[in-house]
């Protein structure tokens, strides 16, 4: 695959995350398949995204498998010549949605049955190529991967390993060329394990949070939506006490960037409801619950005494008295 000059590409859909971006890059200039490890909410699939713009446009067979003109490997174009398509980069950027559910069938190919009843059931022209081959030439974006079965997992060996995929009834053996970005999430247990066989042929990225609070706050305000006035500073703590979250020692899981961009949204909306000119602390407090408890994990030691609503009620009330923030009044100093 070619990009585009990746030392120049800068992924503007995502702020800050330079040492990510950097890792991403050097992985594609050897056409590396990678995975994005990282929790919920912190921009890996916008991130993968991105990188449809830098791929190269390409001429390529019109073709489901995206042959090139040069050397075909489709049963179709092998016997006779096909057309020529100019394909922008977008074009050959393919997503994939783990699940359990996903089967071999919608990833490789299967029999169509119109087809079947047409050409024969082992005809090569009844089969209908998957999702793997409209990635060739180009990119399979494999979104949240631990999430598809084993069964899944091991038909995906052959192909990362070797480059092409056989289909075995019909006696077929394709090559495939494409670089395969996936994304996971560490802490979903409603998950298959990754096996290490499969482990083995990726390189990890690991996607970590904003590391500062003002890349924090362009993110959110570059996402978010605006509805009445957020005053920079009330906006800056409401930020601050998210970030403490993710520090808190009592947490085992913490809220995302994504919480951060519902919280400035919802609070705004409250406070709209609330014919308030402006968002008040009170407003962030109203909306907190809703956005931030099922957000977070309360370790054991805690969470037999405490509910994580009540459990950010008093974080947020100790986080207000510790800067200077007046509940009562309303009023931000």
């Amino acid at each position: 695959m070619k990009f585009k000059n990746l030392s120049t590409q800068t992924f503007d859909s995502i702020i800050g995350l330079n040492d990510v971006k950097k890792q991403i890059k050097s992985a594609l200039l050897l056409n590396r398949h990678i995975v994005l490890v990282g929790n919920p909410g912190m921009g890996k699939t916008t991130l993968v995204k991105d990188l449809a713009t830098a791929l190269e446009p390409q001429t390529l067979n019109d073709c489901p498998f995206h042959c090139t003109p040069t050397n075909p490997v489709c049963p179709s174009c092998l016997k006779k010549t096909a057309k020529t398509k100019n394909y922008k980069g977008s074009e050959l950027f393919i997503r994939v949605q783990g699940s359990p559910d996903l089967t071999i069938e919608d990833l490789m190919g299967d029999i169509d049955p119109i087809k079947a009843m047409q050409f024969g059931p082992l005809s090569e022209e009844a089969f209908t190529p998957g999702k793997i081959f409209k990635a060739n030439n180009g990119i399979l974006f494999f979104d949240e991967i631990n999430r598809c079965s084993q069964r899944l997992q091991n038909a995906l060996l052959q192909v990362l390993q070797e480059g092409r995929v056989t289909i075995g009834n019909f006696d077929l053996d394709i090559p495939v060329h494409f670089i395969f970005i996936g994304t996971m999430n560490p802490d979903d247990t409603n998950t298959e394990p990754l096996s290490d066989v499969l482990l083995d042929r990726f390189d990890l990225i690991y996607v970590h949070y904003p590391d500062t609070s003002k890349e924090e706050m362009e993110i959110v305000k570059k996402y978010g939506k605006s509805l009445v006035n957020f005053e920079d500073k009330l906006f800056a703590n409401m930020i601050q006490f998210i970030r403490n979250l993710r520090l808190n020692p009592n947490l085992e899981r913490f809220p995302s960037v994504r919480a951060s961009i519902g919280l400035y949204e919802r609070s705004q909306a409250i406070a709209s409801l609330n014919n308030h000119k402006k968002v008040k602390p009170l407003d962030i407090m109203e909306a907190m619950t809703s956005v931030l408890a099922h957000r977070l994990k309360l370790k054991p030691s805690l969470a037999y005494s405490t509910t994580p609503k009540e459990y950010l009620q008093s974080e947020f009330n100790q986080f207000c008295e510790g800067v200077g923030i007046s509940l009562s009044s309303d009023e931000v100093p």
